[in-house]
């Protein structure tokens, strides 16, 4: 016969198994065609263990070009530039190099939510049918950090990590007549 209190404790357990692990820093619009513009929208939903953010690092994956981040009031914002692993066509512009990391520096209390919004061409390089992962490190005061940089290994998802980078689930190129 089981005890009210392992009834209590069993119930807790399966309950938290029902819940997704949720990324606190996700994509706004989490697919998009490949050859097209797409807007990203990071949004950031709290802090690190209650320090409040004061820098949001995103690494830019191969195959996205042309990355044009937005400015936020009250944010310093900076772009390191490098090469790309190859060169792409940008409707009819090679383009060999461009913006790899934006670093928007500021101040966001965990209490608070914001959004950090970049631009950028995804190529006809990457293949459709598959996820596009976006490392962003959030790093708070205190030396705090959440690292969202984790990509799921084959047959995995993004639910079998604890901070996992957010996802963008690449479509077939839009039909151009």
């Amino acid at each position: 016969m089981i005890t009210m209190l392992a009834r209590g404790a069993l119930a807790a357990a399966l309950l938290s198994l029902a819940v997704p692990v949720q990324a606190h820093t996700t994509l706004e619009t989490q697919q998009a065609p490949i050859a097209s513009t797409y807007k990203a929208v990071l949004r950031v939903g709290h802090g690190c263990e209650g320090a409040p953010t004061l820098k949001l690092r995103v690494r830019i994956p191969e195959g996205v070009i042309n990355v044009k981040p937005m400015p936020k009031p009250g944010w310093e914002m900076e772009t390191v530039k490098a090469p790309y692993a190859k060169a792409s066509d940008y409707y009819g512009t090679a383009m060999s190099e461009g913006v790899r990391e934006i670093v928007w520096t500021g101040k966001l209390l965990d209490e608070h939510y914001d959004e950090f919004v970049f631009r950028a061409y995804l190529t006809d390089s990457l293949k459709p049918d598959t996820m596009l992962y976006i490392p962003v490190v959030q790093e708070c005061s205190g030396g705090k950090a959440d690292r969202w940089i984790e990509i799921p290994a084959e047959g995995k998802s993004a639910d079998d990590y604890q901070y996992p980078a957010p996802g963008l689930k690449l479509l077939p190129a839009k039909a151009t007549h």
